[in-house]
């Protein structure tokens, strides 16, 4: 496994990160999630991602167990606040009060006085910008987290916040996107942004919610058991990957990746990990296998005219409109 720097601070993280979107505690059963967690730590892992809102809270806690007797100075554990967590009128945002509560429920949950990065998950578009720094900058005053980042903010919003948290004396060190070769709404102006501020990207989703692993093929039903196929927490994420241009032109890149030695999933996860901007791809997992698989991308070099190759399939299926990175209008 190789480390990169978070943005422009001093932490290192692994390039390949574990998250636990929508696994652990919803899709995949403790057991399983259990196993994929220590697939990833004896693939050399050490960086793992979740967030309050995942699985109503559950997938905090089944992260924490995971990680139970791990030694903590040798993991880097983000979480994320925003979405709504309870009933009352507060129970989502970014207003002071929120944040400084669900800051105690995810350490209480996860199992630890600490985490390494506390994300702010979405924009509040209803809470002064100032007050949300401010309260993410107690918390990491009060040891609670060491940095702050970002998720799927867009670069005006980047350049607002950054001298407010300069202004507070801590570290905005990162932006958590989605990130693929078919989803590239970042490129034109949040990766310009965030590495003229210091900003890393933790890109979510590289595997294009697993269309790029060439297991769906256009004109054919779904593998069971797949993401496409769970009307509960996976298929309405994919679906908009599910045409048959799309498939058809993922299929095309199956030679690519034989011809470089690599899985069509290892070469999805490189081709991410090639933006310089890129401080961490996020995989997640059901199966301990595709841990294992996905993290034979760390070091991957595709030379330049492999990543030509794949730009000519798969541009006329790219989605690149910077204005896709929204935040909800109203508070969830």
């Amino acid at each position: 496994m190789e480390f990169r720097h978070l943005g422009r601070s001093g932490l290192l993280v692994s390039e390949i990160a574990y998250g636990n979107w929508i696994t652990h505690g919803s899709q995949v059963e403790e057991e399983a999630a259990l196993a994929c967690v220590r697939a990833a730590l004896d693939s050399g892992i050490t960086t793992f991602d979740t967030a309050d809102v995942y699985a109503g809270t559950r997938a905090e806690e089944v992260l924490g167990r995971a990680l139970r007797g791990e030694r903590r100075e040798g993991l880097e554990i983000f979480t994320k606040v925003f979405w709504r967590t309870g009933p009352g009128a507060n129970d989502s945002g970014l207003s002071r009060k929120h944040i400084l509560e669900s800051i105690d429920g995810s350490l209480r949950r996860l199992g630890t006085d600490y985490v390494d990065l506390y994300q702010a998950h979405r924009f509040d578009h209803h809470t002064p910008l100032d007050e949300t720094m401010e309260a993410f900058a107690d918390v990491v005053r009060a040891g609670k987290a060491h940095y702050i980042g970002v998720s799927e903010w867009t670069a005006e919003q980047i350049r607002a916040a950054v001298p407010l948290a300069r202004d507070l004396r801590v570290r905005l060190v990162s932006n958590q996107p989605q990130y693929s070769m078919l989803w590239r709404v970042i490129e034109a102006e949040v990766v310009p942004a965030s590495q003229e501020l210091g900003l890393g990207q933790i890109v979510w989703s590289p595997l294009a919610q697993g269309v790029l692993t060439g297991k769906y093929r256009a004109g054919e039903q779904p593998p069971a058991g797949s993401r496409a196929t769970d009307e509960k927490s996976g298929a309405g994420f994919i679906a908009r990957w599910m045409e048959d241009d799309v498939l058809n032109a993922v299929a095309r890149l199956k030679p690519l990746a034989d011809e470089a030695g690599l899985t069509m999933a290892q070469l999805a996860v490189a081709w991410v990990l090639a933006n310089p901007n890129v401080s961490a791809a996020i995989i997640g997992a059901s199966r301990p296998e595709q841990v294992r698989d996905n993290v034979k991308a760390s070091g991957v070099r595709l030379d330049d005219g492999l990543l030509k190759a794949i730009d000519e399939i798969v541009e006329p299926v790219v989605t690149r409109d910077p204005s896709l990175t929204s935040s909800p209008a109203k508070r969830p």
